[in-house]
């Protein structure tokens, strides 16, 4: 592999292809742009696209057309449908040495069914999505999760620590996205009960600001209270994600826990909730806007002042690198 020096890291002399300019997409692909990455990107929506273009990206017709002239293809879409409609336009120009990095939050039974197609026909698969918030990922800063044997790995290293902070080589294919939707739960599971948390606290009286606090320097804290509580009660409710997505991911992580014969109790029940939410709000609703079932039915208003509108990544973009579990 040919590389390129830059005054903090070395930068793989490969084309890159994005697909998928969403509210992720767009901030990793952002990143590669950002760090002298050669990128080419194609999108549904023609002005994201010219968008890229203006900063310095090149522009692919078609799935096909960046296929062919990349040599790793990164697609971050909002479905797995979404992944497959793509691939079915790409594969006929999958070959030997040509990547396919799949950065959507997806099914492991899925991206284990597409990848295998990238394989039988030469080239490489990985899942890989990431984890810790768009405003980490505008920065490079965000954490990726990588599922492929080692040797792909050690070609796209370069890639992921160029869009993240902290890059975790979870095991063979698929097992990324299993880690991924395990995490989703948990950080809505997190929400969920950060949205009791504060509305318990306003129903008994207390200051809802010196709450956040007390959450936050005890044991009670969480990455999500810490980020979405913050929104929450701004009154914004703006994570940049949606009540759709969150039902797909815990949706995804309960297909995971009955492929594995996992009884689950919680996460049935997380189901339930946000499904009447969507029935209340919408499906595009801001999830942390879960809170309002609660308001509703209490007739309280979540909010403090001082708080941001939205969250941004205060911390520097530094080059990312390769965590190793500890048991190793």
């Amino acid at each position: 592999m040919a590389w390129q020096q830059d005054a903090n890291r070395r930068i793989p002399r490969m084309k890159v292809g994005f697909i998928g300019l969403g509210n992720v997409g767009g901030k990793l692909s952002g990143s590669l742009l950002r760090n002298g990455i050669d990128l080419t990107v194609h999108d549904l929506n023609p002005d994201l696209v010219t968008e890229f273009v203006a900063k310095g990206a090149k522009a692919a017709k078609s799935p096909a057309q960046l296929m062919r002239n990349c040599d790793a293809v990164i697609t971050c879409l909002p479905s797995p449908a979404a992944s497959d409609a793509v691939m079915q336009e790409m594969l006929p120009e999958v070959g030997p040495g040509k990547i396919w990095m799949e950065m959507s939050t997806t099914d492991e039974a899925e991206v284990k069914r597409l990848g295998a197609m990238v394989i039988e026909r030469g080239g490489a698969a990985v899942d890989c999505p990431v984890s810790g918030g768009c405003h980490r990922a505008a920065t490079g800063n965000i954490s990726i999760f990588a599922g492929c044997d080692r040797e792909t790995f050690e070609r796209i290293l370069p890639f992921l620590t160029t869009m993240g902070r902290r890059i975790l080589h979870t095991g063979d294919l698929g097992s990324a996205s299993v880690l991924k939707v395990l995490t989703n739960y948990l950080a809505t599971a997190n929400l969920i009960t950060c949205a009791e948390a504060l509305v318990t606290a306003k129903a008994a009286g207390m200051d809802l600001g010196t709450t956040y606090e007390a959450i936050k320097i005890s044991s009670g804290t969480s990455f999500v209270h810490e980020t979405e509580s913050q929104v929450i009660l701004n009154g914004s409710r703006d994570i940049s994600f949606t009540m759709d997505l969150v039902k797909k991911d815990i949706g995804l992580f309960q297909e995971v826990a009955d492929r594995a014969g996992v009884p689950l109790e919680i996460n049935p029940l997380m189901i339930k909730i946000f499904e009447d939410g969507i029935a209340r709000y919408g499906e595009r609703e801001l999830s942390p806007n879960i809170i309002r079932r609660l308001e509703d039915a209490t007739g309280l208003e979540i909010q403090a002042p001082g708080f941001p509108t939205e969250m941004l990544d205060d911390e520097p973009e530094e080059p990312g690198y390769e965590v190793i579990p500890q048991n190793r």
